[in-house]
């Protein structure tokens, strides 16, 4: 039984003091005075499923509606009108030091929204103004388990007068829609030989329930499951497992007990990983939840599961029967997973005709770079196309068999070398939206490179010790990667590209390249736009016919892996993103609200480029800085960046080449003695020794001295 878990509340600061903030009604505005004058309308089952159609000005749900299609039947804001699209309203709700993914939910003229560290915002969808801020004062020290940087979360769920959310630190909150009064908060974590992990997914709430996964499979030892808790209670439904755990003890389902004779080795020592970090979708239809199944951990499946074979049920979509927690099918998109080619990405439930009938389906694009077309009712592989040409790692997935045909000569246990998709997959959990009447999915993915390895010392002696602090891949890491990547050659060239997909002929209708890696999600809509966060800063709208851009918006900060809703109230029509924010120039994440012939504006500061500060004249040795390399990209490259090694994911922390001589003073004591741990900057005190931290910062620091060169020879 999970923990009910009893929080005091303060009185909420401004937002530069998030750190002392909780619950509190805020100026009352034209909505909120009638919000708190007259209860809002419930959102229950029925107001969701039928959202799409019936209140189109609403987005009551993560993907709108419980499809999750993310289409709007809003046309106000069309291809002929855009062009005088301009912001509406903006609302700080972060820091620099977050990522800002969460999808903003509508109800009523108030919109839900979360900022990285779980904290959430009731505002006025009119202006940006608080009605109230919910703080679940998240323990900040759980930085050091996340795969992508501290502080990011993708939204909530409202539903039966509460708003939910999962947070940082592992916890599933419910708190009064209306007030922003907590009403219950349980601890999802079951400590069964596991590591604490982090929630970053949205929430879903439907049938009574609210279903929440959790992420971290690299960070310690993990071992993925979904549970369901009654929504008026926290109580535990059921718990569904989605890798089993030590074969010497009771399996928790017979689900288990079948999954655990794919596996080999000792798996269970490494947790396994299989955690649903994203992707949970109801279906009214089947009364099914569907559950898409992140990577192995570690990576390189010689290590995690020597011997075995697919290793259910990693990179899967699985059916659950929502009231019973049982099995109803699934579907393996990467047996064996030796890639993190992750099948946590969003899916999206409609219907395709087939043969001259029409088939209830669930489409998804995973990392792996093929897209899925599966029969909802039994599981039933339909299509199974690529969706990018940059795929290395299979042929072709075979469909007698419904299993990918893996290329022979991409073995880099045997010769490390470049790979696409990357790990951070050909597309990754970015939204897509599906127009279900043309047969089209909307999306973006990019062609990226990943240097793939085995660990060093797996290598050497074929033993592995898995961290508890920082990321345990599995690969390469430091000189040693350095090493063989210089004996690979270089990374192949990448793109991004935004189109229209035909999943059953697997062709684009069209397709356009992007000036950026990494962007965000999108959503098109009836008025025969594709409006598209791009990570260079544009927010740009498309026209869904050609992919001809109409219509851009330059923000300071960024849209790297960013969602987008459209939504109306008082029969106006808005767009809404989130914005990253811009350490260069002290901008935290914002909430950005577009209508037509809006009169807001963003600053438009100059961007200075960070100058390296007076250095340390301490020496160093050869062997001290080697070491260092090392010990930086195992423990702290995952937060603040490879220094020399290709890394594409957005990092938000510090760039540590850029301390000043205060700051290596204290390293210790924040590094070791965890004095900015309410920062996000957790202690390292049983991972890192005082010896190792000193050649983590020989390594810093003479890579700060390359880069000062480099920006004085300019």
């Amino acid at each position: 039984m999970s923990t009910m878990i009893s929080r005091a509340k303060r009185i909420l600061a401004p937002i530069k003091h998030l750190a002392a903030a909780t619950t509190v009604l805020l100026g009352l505005g034209s909505i909120a005075a009638s919000l708190y004058a007259a209860e809002a309308r419930i959102v229950d089952d029925q107001r969701i499923i039928n959202a799409a159609q019936q209140e189109p000005g609403n987005w009551l749900s993560y993907g709108q509606t419980y499809k999750e299609q993310r289409f709007s039947q809003l046309t106000q804001i069309n291809k002929d009108n855009v062009s005088t699209l301009n912001l509406a309203w903006s609302k700080q709700i972060g820091d620099y030091n977050m990522r800002m993914q969460g999808t903003p939910l509508v109800v009523d003229g108030v919109m839900y929204v979360t900022n990285g560290w779980s904290v959430i915002y009731a505002l006025d969808a009119t202006n940006g103004e608080e009605i109230w801020i919910y703080d679940p004062e998240v323990d900040r020290s759980y930085a050091r388990l996340s795969c992508c940087g501290p502080a990011h979360n993708r939204g909530v769920a409202v539903y039966d007068g509460k708003v939910f959310v999962g947070t940082f630190d592992g916890r599933l909150i419910a708190v009064d829609a209306n007030t922003g009064e907590e009403v219950w908060d349980v601890d999802t974590f079951i400590p069964e030989g596991l590591g604490r992990f982090n929630i970053t997914g949205a929430p879903r709430a439907a049938a009574g329930k609210v279903f929440i996964g959790q992420g971290s499979s690299e960070s310690g030892h993990r071992r993925g499951y979904v549970t369901a808790y009654d929504a008026d209670t926290g109580g535990v439904a059921w718990r569904f497992f989605l890798v089993p755990g030590d074969p010497s003890k009771p399996f928790e389902h017979p689900e288990m007990e079948m999954a655990a004779q794919t596996w080999g080795g000792e798996w269970w020592k490494y947790g396994g990983g299989g955690t649903a970090w994203n992707s949970l979708v109801y279906d009214e239809e089947f009364n099914s939840l569907y559950i898409g199944v992140g990577n192995g951990a570690p990576w390189p499946r010689e290590i995690r599961s020597p011997g075995g074979g697919d290793d259910l049920f990693l990179s899967s979509i699985i059916s659950v029967d929502v009231a019973s927690g049982r099995m109803n099918w699934y579907y393996q998109t990467t047996p064996g997973d030796n890639w993190d080619y992750s099948s946590a990405m969003d899916m999206t439930i409609g219907e395709i005709e087939f043969g001259g009938e029409m088939r209830k389906v669930l489409l998804q694009a995973p990392k792996n770079g093929f897209f899925y077309v599966l029969d909802r009712n039994d599981g039933e592989l339909l299509r199974a196309l690529p969706y990018t040409d940059g795929i290395d790692w299979a042929e072709r997935i075979d469909m007698e068999t419904g299993r990918p045909v893996e290329n022979p000569d991409v073995v880099y246990e045997v010769k490390p070398q470049w790979i696409m998709p990357a790990n951070g997959g050909a597309h990754n959990w970015e939204p897509q939206s599906w127009d279900n009447d043309l047969g089209l999915m909307y999306f973006y993915y990019h062609d990226i490179a990943n240097f793939y390895s085995l660990d060093e010392g797996f290598v050497e002696t074929g033993e592995y010790e898995i961290r508890e602090r920082g990321l345990s891949p599995g690969w390469g890491e430091g000189e040693y990667r350095r090493r063989l990547i210089a004996e690979a050659g270089p990374q192949p060239d990448s793109q991004a590209y935004i189109g229209a997909f035909d999943p059953v002929t697997g062709s684009y209708k069209w397709r356009q390249p992007l000036e950026t890696e990494i962007n965000g999600g999108v959503v098109a809509t009836k008025g025969e736009l594709l409006f598209h966060p791009e990570g260079n800063g544009d927010f740009t709208a498309r026209d869904t016919n050609t992919g001809e851009v109409l219509w851009q918006y330059k923000v300071p900060g960024t849209f790297r892996s960013t969602s987008v809703m459209t939504y109306s109230v008082n029969d106006t029509q808005y767009v809404a993103t989130l914005m990253n924010g811009n350490r260069a120039i002290d901008l935290g994440g914002t909430v950005l609200a577009f209508k037509l012939n809006g009169e807001a504006s963003l600053p438009m500061p100059e961007i200075a480029e960070a100058t390296v500060p007076e250095l340390p004249t301490t020496e160093f040795t050869g062997e001290q800085i080697s070491s260092g390399d090392t010990l930086y990209h195992s423990q702290c490259a995952s937060c603040h960046g490879g220094i020399g090694i290709a890394n594409e994911v957005a990092i938000v922390a510090p760039n540590l080449r850029l301390m000043t001589l205060q700051t290596h003073a204290e390293m210790e004591n924040i590094v070791i003695g965890g004095s900015r741990a309410q920062q996000g900057m957790p202690d390292f005190e049983e991972a890192i020794t005082r010896n190792q931290l000193e050649t983590i910062r020989a390594f810093l620091v003479t890579q700060a001295r390359q880069l000062q060169q480099f920006q004085q020879s300019r």
